[in-house]
Protein backbone atom coordinates (compact mmCIF):
# COMPACT_ATOMS: atom_id res chain seq x y z
CA UNK A 1 0.00 0.00 0.00
CA UNK A 2 0.85 3.60 -0.27
CA UNK A 3 2.09 5.81 2.26
CA UNK A 4 1.69 9.09 3.86
CA UNK A 5 3.90 10.92 6.35
CA UNK A 6 1.97 13.38 8.85
CA UNK A 7 4.55 15.56 10.88
CA UNK A 8 2.48 15.90 14.35
CA UNK A 9 0.23 12.89 13.52
CA UNK A 10 0.01 11.47 16.78
CA UNK A 11 -2.30 13.96 18.45
CA UNK A 12 -4.86 16.55 17.57
CA UNK A 13 -5.94 17.01 14.13
CA UNK A 14 -2.86 14.92 12.83
CA UNK A 15 -4.56 11.59 14.82
CA UNK A 16 -8.16 12.40 13.77
CA UNK A 17 -6.44 12.46 10.14
CA UNK A 18 -4.51 9.21 10.52
CA UNK A 19 -7.48 7.51 11.51
CA UNK A 20 -9.63 8.80 8.55
CA UNK A 21 -6.31 7.54 6.02
CA UNK A 22 -6.36 4.53 7.98
CA UNK A 23 -9.99 3.58 8.42
CA UNK A 24 -11.75 4.72 5.13
CA UNK A 25 -8.89 5.26 2.42
CA UNK A 26 -6.58 1.92 3.11
CA UNK A 27 -3.08 3.78 3.27
CA UNK A 28 -0.09 3.16 5.84
CA UNK A 29 1.08 5.89 8.38
CA UNK A 30 3.98 7.28 9.38
CA UNK A 31 4.01 9.46 12.37
CA UNK A 32 6.76 12.29 12.83
CA UNK A 33 7.22 13.82 15.54
CA UNK A 34 8.75 14.61 18.41
CA UNK A 35 7.69 12.13 21.22
CA UNK A 36 8.39 8.60 20.65
CA UNK A 37 6.43 6.72 23.12
CA UNK A 38 3.11 9.11 22.18
CA UNK A 39 3.88 8.37 18.68
CA UNK A 40 4.13 4.41 19.58
CA UNK A 41 1.22 4.23 21.12
CA UNK A 42 -0.68 6.25 18.55
CA UNK A 43 0.83 3.45 15.64
CA UNK A 44 0.25 0.93 17.94
CA UNK A 45 -4.01 1.71 18.00
CA UNK A 46 -3.65 2.51 14.32
CA UNK A 47 -2.08 -0.93 13.27
CA UNK A 48 -4.68 -2.78 16.29
CA UNK A 49 -7.95 -0.80 15.44
CA UNK A 50 -7.63 -0.56 11.25
CA UNK A 51 -4.94 -3.31 10.23
CA UNK A 52 -2.72 -1.28 8.80
CA UNK A 53 0.84 -0.69 9.26
CA UNK A 54 1.90 2.51 10.60
CA UNK A 55 5.31 3.53 11.88
CA UNK A 56 7.51 5.94 13.84
CA UNK A 57 10.15 8.30 12.88
CA UNK A 58 11.47 11.22 15.40
CA UNK A 59 11.18 14.63 13.96
CA UNK A 60 11.76 17.97 16.02
CA UNK A 61 10.78 20.42 13.38
CA UNK A 62 12.00 23.35 15.12
CA UNK A 63 15.53 21.63 14.75
CA UNK A 64 17.54 21.48 11.33
CA UNK A 65 19.85 18.61 12.50
CA UNK A 66 16.62 16.61 13.59
CA UNK A 67 14.74 17.12 10.14
CA UNK A 68 18.17 16.07 8.28
CA UNK A 69 18.09 13.01 10.69
CA UNK A 70 14.13 12.45 9.94
CA UNK A 71 14.55 12.57 6.57
CA UNK A 72 17.79 10.03 5.82
CA UNK A 73 15.48 7.31 8.29
CA UNK A 74 12.69 7.94 5.49
CA UNK A 75 14.35 7.81 2.96
CA UNK A 76 16.53 4.35 4.78
CA UNK A 77 13.05 2.98 5.48
CA UNK A 78 11.66 3.66 1.21
CA UNK A 79 14.98 1.90 -0.02
CA UNK A 80 14.94 -0.99 2.19
CA UNK A 81 10.99 -1.63 1.51
CA UNK A 82 9.74 -1.01 5.30
CA UNK A 83 7.48 1.39 3.53
CA UNK A 84 5.52 1.69 0.80
CA UNK A 85 5.18 4.08 -1.88
CA UNK A 86 5.26 7.94 -0.22
CA UNK A 87 2.26 9.33 -1.88
CA UNK A 88 1.72 12.72 0.35
CA UNK A 89 3.41 14.20 3.13
CA UNK A 90 1.25 16.80 5.51
CA UNK A 91 3.64 19.34 7.23
CA UNK A 92 0.71 19.28 10.01
CA UNK A 93 3.00 20.15 13.06
CA UNK A 94 3.07 23.50 15.06
CA UNK A 95 2.68 25.23 17.98
CA UNK A 96 1.98 28.18 19.57
CA UNK A 97 3.62 29.63 22.97
CA UNK A 98 2.48 33.17 24.71
CA UNK A 99 5.05 35.27 25.82
CA UNK A 100 8.23 36.35 25.12
CA UNK A 101 10.48 34.31 22.49
CA UNK A 102 12.39 30.93 22.57
CA UNK A 103 14.66 30.03 20.35
CA UNK A 104 15.45 26.31 18.89
CA UNK A 105 18.79 24.87 19.30
CA UNK A 106 20.18 26.69 16.05
CA UNK A 107 19.35 29.62 17.70
CA UNK A 108 16.16 30.77 15.48
CA UNK A 109 12.99 31.88 17.30
CA UNK A 110 10.92 28.59 18.48
CA UNK A 111 7.64 29.29 16.14
CA UNK A 112 9.58 30.33 13.07
CA UNK A 113 11.05 27.21 12.74
CA UNK A 114 8.83 24.99 14.34
CA UNK A 115 6.08 26.10 12.22
CA UNK A 116 7.53 26.86 9.02
CA UNK A 117 11.28 26.62 8.61
CA UNK A 118 11.57 22.71 9.53
CA UNK A 119 9.03 21.82 7.06
CA UNK A 120 10.58 23.69 4.22
CA UNK A 121 13.60 21.86 4.68
CA UNK A 122 11.69 18.63 5.29
CA UNK A 123 9.90 18.93 2.00
CA UNK A 124 12.99 19.85 0.32
CA UNK A 125 15.11 16.84 1.46
CA UNK A 126 11.77 14.39 0.59
CA UNK A 127 10.36 15.98 -2.23
CA UNK A 128 12.05 13.77 -4.53
CA UNK A 129 10.36 10.72 -3.15
CA UNK A 130 7.19 11.31 -4.29
CA UNK A 131 5.64 10.12 -7.97
CA UNK A 132 4.63 12.62 -10.04
CA UNK A 133 1.19 12.70 -9.23
CA UNK A 134 2.11 12.79 -5.00
CA UNK A 135 0.84 15.72 -2.82
CA UNK A 136 1.98 17.71 -0.16
CA UNK A 137 -0.20 19.82 2.02
CA UNK A 138 0.24 22.57 4.52
CA UNK A 139 -1.37 22.85 7.98
CA UNK A 140 -2.22 26.43 7.55
CA UNK A 141 -4.18 29.08 9.73
CA UNK A 142 -6.68 31.59 8.72
CA UNK A 143 -4.60 33.98 11.62
CA UNK A 144 -2.19 35.03 9.21
CA UNK A 145 -4.32 37.07 7.09
CA UNK A 146 -4.55 40.62 9.07
CA UNK A 147 -8.15 41.88 7.34
CA UNK A 148 -10.30 38.71 9.08
CA UNK A 149 -11.44 38.25 12.51
CA UNK A 150 -8.94 35.23 12.83
CA UNK A 151 -5.83 37.65 11.77
CA UNK A 152 -7.58 40.28 14.42
CA UNK A 153 -7.98 37.55 17.01
CA UNK A 154 -4.18 37.25 17.20
CA UNK A 155 -2.34 40.17 16.08
CA UNK A 156 -1.58 40.97 12.79
CA UNK A 157 1.28 39.04 11.08
CA UNK A 158 4.34 41.40 9.24
CA UNK A 159 5.88 41.36 6.64
CA UNK A 160 7.13 37.31 5.84
CA UNK A 161 11.34 38.10 5.88
CA UNK A 162 12.75 35.00 7.15
CA UNK A 163 15.77 36.75 8.60
CA UNK A 164 14.01 39.40 11.06
CA UNK A 165 11.34 36.46 11.61
CA UNK A 166 14.08 33.60 12.52
CA UNK A 167 16.26 36.20 15.15
CA UNK A 168 12.37 38.32 16.19
CA UNK A 169 13.24 39.79 19.68
CA UNK A 170 16.93 38.71 19.92
CA UNK A 171 20.60 40.90 20.42
CA UNK A 172 18.09 43.99 19.89
CA UNK A 173 16.41 42.93 17.39
CA UNK A 174 12.84 43.89 16.22
CA UNK A 175 10.27 42.96 19.24
CA UNK A 176 7.06 41.54 17.64
CA UNK A 177 4.61 39.85 19.61
CA UNK A 178 3.31 35.95 20.23
CA UNK A 179 0.52 36.40 18.49
CA UNK A 180 2.10 38.04 15.38
CA UNK A 181 5.05 35.85 15.21
CA UNK A 182 2.52 32.95 15.38
CA UNK A 183 0.71 34.46 12.42
CA UNK A 184 3.84 35.10 10.90
CA UNK A 185 4.76 32.03 10.58
CA UNK A 186 1.47 30.41 9.11
CA UNK A 187 1.51 33.30 6.64
CA UNK A 188 4.98 31.97 5.40
CA UNK A 189 3.70 28.35 5.10
CA UNK A 190 0.75 29.63 2.69
CA UNK A 191 3.52 31.50 1.19
CA UNK A 192 5.94 28.12 1.14
CA UNK A 193 2.62 26.65 -0.63
CA UNK A 194 2.17 28.91 -3.09
CA UNK A 195 6.03 29.53 -4.36
CA UNK A 196 6.38 25.37 -4.23
CA UNK A 197 3.54 25.19 -6.54
CA UNK A 198 5.09 27.89 -9.11
CA UNK A 199 8.30 25.70 -9.17
CA UNK A 200 6.29 22.29 -10.06
CA UNK A 201 5.24 23.83 -12.47
CA UNK A 202 7.90 25.64 -13.83
CA UNK A 203 9.82 22.12 -13.99
CA UNK A 204 6.57 20.26 -15.28
CA UNK A 205 5.48 18.32 -12.75
CA UNK A 206 2.26 17.51 -11.55
CA UNK A 207 2.60 16.99 -8.24
CA UNK A 208 -0.10 18.96 -5.91
CA UNK A 209 1.41 21.99 -3.05
CA UNK A 210 -2.26 22.80 -1.41
CA UNK A 211 -2.51 25.09 1.98
CA UNK A 212 -5.23 24.41 4.51
CA UNK A 213 -6.86 26.23 7.20
CA UNK A 214 -8.22 23.64 9.21
CA UNK A 215 -10.42 26.26 11.45
CA UNK A 216 -10.30 26.78 15.00
CA UNK A 217 -9.84 23.15 16.47
CA UNK A 218 -10.20 22.55 20.48
CA UNK A 219 -7.42 20.31 21.58
CA UNK A 220 -5.22 21.68 18.70
CA UNK A 221 -1.44 23.11 19.32
CA UNK A 222 -2.81 26.76 18.99
CA UNK A 223 -5.57 26.42 21.84
CA UNK A 224 -2.75 24.65 24.13
CA UNK A 225 -0.31 26.89 25.21
CA UNK A 226 -3.85 28.99 27.28
CA UNK A 227 -4.07 28.43 31.12
CA UNK A 228 -6.44 25.39 31.78
CA UNK A 229 -9.25 27.47 32.71
CA UNK A 230 -8.79 29.44 29.53
CA UNK A 231 -8.62 26.02 27.01
CA UNK A 232 -11.67 24.88 28.81
CA UNK A 233 -13.79 27.69 28.24
CA UNK A 234 -12.52 27.69 24.46
CA UNK A 235 -14.08 24.56 24.65
CA UNK A 236 -17.44 25.45 25.48
CA UNK A 237 -20.50 25.36 22.98
CA UNK A 238 -21.30 29.11 24.19
CA UNK A 239 -17.88 30.60 23.19
CA UNK A 240 -17.96 29.03 19.97
CA UNK A 241 -21.28 30.01 19.33
CA UNK A 242 -19.74 33.60 20.34
CA UNK A 243 -16.70 33.07 17.94
CA UNK A 244 -18.64 31.94 15.36
CA UNK A 245 -20.87 35.07 15.55
CA UNK A 246 -17.81 37.07 15.09
CA UNK A 247 -16.60 35.73 12.11
CA UNK A 248 -13.17 33.01 13.48
CA UNK A 249 -13.31 30.27 11.61
CA UNK A 250 -14.12 26.81 13.16
CA UNK A 251 -13.54 23.72 12.76
CA UNK A 252 -13.59 20.31 15.16
CA UNK A 253 -10.97 17.78 15.66
CA UNK A 254 -13.59 15.19 13.49
CA UNK A 255 -13.92 17.56 10.51
CA UNK A 256 -10.86 19.12 10.08
CA UNK A 257 -8.85 15.87 10.27
CA UNK A 258 -11.07 14.22 8.00
CA UNK A 259 -11.02 17.30 5.82
CA UNK A 260 -6.97 16.80 6.22
CA UNK A 261 -7.34 13.18 5.21
CA UNK A 262 -9.22 13.96 2.07
CA UNK A 263 -6.94 16.64 0.55
CA UNK A 264 -4.37 14.45 0.75
CA UNK A 265 -5.65 11.43 -1.03
CA UNK A 266 -8.93 12.28 -2.50
CA UNK A 267 -9.26 12.53 -6.54
CA UNK A 268 -11.59 15.99 -5.85
CA UNK A 269 -8.51 17.70 -5.08
CA UNK A 270 -6.06 16.57 -7.47
CA UNK A 271 -6.34 20.05 -9.15
CA UNK A 272 -6.15 22.41 -6.02
CA UNK A 273 -2.76 22.76 -5.69
CA UNK A 274 -1.63 26.39 -5.37
CA UNK A 275 -5.11 26.76 -3.55
CA UNK A 276 -5.63 27.74 -0.09
CA UNK A 277 -8.56 25.26 1.31
CA UNK A 278 -10.39 25.80 4.88
CA UNK A 279 -12.44 24.07 6.67
CA UNK A 280 -15.28 26.38 7.96
CA UNK A 281 -18.39 25.19 10.16
CA UNK A 282 -18.60 21.60 8.87
CA UNK A 283 -17.47 22.62 4.93
CA UNK A 284 -13.99 22.21 3.05
CA UNK A 285 -14.06 24.80 0.50
CA UNK A 286 -11.88 26.92 -1.69
CA UNK A 287 -10.97 30.25 0.27
CA UNK A 288 -8.68 33.32 -0.39
CA UNK A 289 -5.86 33.89 1.98
CA UNK A 290 -4.04 36.68 3.05
CA UNK A 291 -3.29 39.87 0.44
CA UNK A 292 0.30 39.81 0.64
CA UNK A 293 0.59 36.32 0.25
CA UNK A 294 0.31 35.99 -3.32
CA UNK A 295 3.09 38.71 -3.86
CA UNK A 296 5.29 36.27 -6.11
CA UNK A 297 8.60 38.58 -5.71
CA UNK A 298 8.14 38.13 -1.64
CA UNK A 299 7.91 34.45 -1.87
CA UNK A 300 10.92 34.06 -4.05
CA UNK A 301 13.08 36.00 -1.50
CA UNK A 302 11.56 34.36 1.83
CA UNK A 303 12.73 30.60 -0.39
CA UNK A 304 15.95 31.78 -1.01
CA UNK A 305 16.45 32.95 2.76
CA UNK A 306 14.74 30.19 4.17
CA UNK A 307 17.42 27.88 2.21
CA UNK A 308 20.32 30.11 3.47
CA UNK A 309 18.60 29.86 7.06
CA UNK A 310 18.19 25.46 7.40
CA UNK A 311 21.70 25.54 5.71
CA UNK A 312 20.75 23.51 2.49
CA UNK A 313 23.69 22.75 0.51
CA UNK A 314 23.46 22.26 -3.08
CA UNK A 315 23.60 18.57 -2.69
CA UNK A 316 20.67 18.19 -0.77
CA UNK A 317 19.03 20.71 -2.67
CA UNK A 318 16.01 19.14 -5.33
CA UNK A 319 16.40 19.52 -8.79
CA UNK A 320 12.81 20.21 -9.27
CA UNK A 321 12.47 23.36 -6.78
CA UNK A 322 15.67 25.07 -8.58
Amino acid sequence: MSTILITGGHSGIGFACAEELASGRQVDILLAGRSPEKMEAAAEMLRTRYGIAAKTVDLDTSSMASVRTAAQTCRAMLEAGEIGTLRAILCNAGGRSFGAPAYSADGYEQMFATNYLGHFLLVELLIGCLPDDGRVVFTASGTHDPDTADGKMVGPSVEPDATMLANAGKDGGREISSGARYATSKLCTVMHAYELHRRLRRAGSNMASIAYDPGLVSGSAFLRGLPAPARWMAGTALAKRIMQRRGITMGSLEFSGASLARIATDPAFAESSGKYLQANSGVLSEATSARISYDEALAARLWDDSRRLAGLKREEECALLE
